[in-house]
């Protein structure tokens, strides 16, 4: 007699041939996601590359940083990062992994925003250069929120590659050559520089040729150390010798230095024109020196439909694109 009786609730079967028991049968869970927390935690002390650094923009100590990190990699079972001295460095499983992260974040973050779009406030998020957005942006940037009351604007200023569109950023201001592939260009202005100090300091230190430079304190941005190299070729006259050059980390801490007296900055003339029309600064000499790079706002061509960011986008080109 044949039984045809599956136990399946319990886990097991009656065999039909020799109705024995049945070897139970197990059904394993897959592997518990990561936690979200911790997934953010590692794209943002990637992007940063110090714990520290992750710690002040998350606003949670280094140790917590560090124990979310540790969790995931033990829950992963691999390393995401070679601890360095003074930075962390992504394994090839972790840069690996920050890909995908990446996109998975931005696409989260782009189907939240699209549901704010639709049933609730909408919110414009922007990427932007520090200097940028001290000098350009944010003294107009009432204009526009006058005009669109409706539309909240998140605007970050963590400095990050110069070329970089930021995967959570709907649009950025970024500069340098491209090319931006995949993504959509606006060209806003060349990056040209002009040399610049304070009234105080041309009065003690009479400037009247290039060679006159020779000897002088000089400034100048870290990430731009061949910049008087490439101004004195640009301008096609003999390099300058300083007696002292001073190297500052941002080009706000450039221009503040060069307001003070420090000495003689190369500056971005079009981005220092209300400091010069201040009297903060007055230029050394008239010559600009015009690089091959310039400042652009990129999105992405999928983003181009959403309104809000269709007029965010025009009244960026309409302040600040040079035609």
């Amino acid at each position: 007699m044949h039984l045809g009786v599956g136990l399946l609730a319990s886990g097991y079967g009656i065999c039909a041939d020799c109705e024995r028991s049945a070897a139970p049968q197990v059904y394993e869970d897959p592997m518990r996601l990561p936690s979200l927390k911790f997934l953010k935690t590692f794209q943002v002390a990637a992007k940063l590359q110090t714990f520290k650094a992750a710690s002040e923009k998350l606003s949670i100590t280094q140790s917590a940083i560090s124990h979310q990190i540790k969790a995931l990699e033990e829950q992963l079972g691999v390393a995401l990062f070679e601890r360095g001295a003074r930075a962390l460095i992504l394994t090839d499983a972790g840069a690996h992994y920050l890909e995908h992260i990446n996109d998975l974040f931005a696409k989260l973050e782009s189907a939240t925003e699209q549901l704010r779009v639709r049933y609730g406030q909408s919110i414009i998020r922007l990427n932007v250069p520090p200097f940028f957005a001290n000098e350009l942006l944010l003294p107009r940037l009432a204009s526009f929120t006058q005009a669109r009351a409706k539309t909240d604007i998140r605007i970050e200023t963590t400095v990050s590659a110069q070329e970089a569109h930021p995967p959570e950023a709907d649009l950025s201001i970024v500069w340098g050559t491209g090319p931006w592939d995949g993504l959509t260009v606006h060209e806003l202005f060349a990056l040209s520089y002009i040399a610049a100090c304070s009234p105080d300091f041309l009065l003690e230190n009479p400037i009247d040729t290039y060679a006159d430079l020779n000897g002088k304190t000089l400034l100048q941005h870290e990430e731009r150390r061949d910049a008087w190299e490439r101004w004195a070729l640009g301008l096609g006259i003999t390099p300058i010798k300083p007696n002292r050059l001073i190297r500052l980390d941002t080009m706000s801490a450039v221009v503040r230095a060069a307001e003070q007296g420090v000495g003689v900055a190369l500056v971005p003339s079009r981005l220092c024109a209300d400091r010069f029309a201040a009297g903060g600064l007055v230029k050394v000499f008239d010559a600009e020196w015009a690089t091959n790079e310039g400042y652009v706002l990129l999105h992405r061509p999928e983003d181009q439909a959403r309104e809000e960011l269709q007029e965010f986008t025009e009244w960026i080109l309409s302040e600040f694109r040079v035609a």
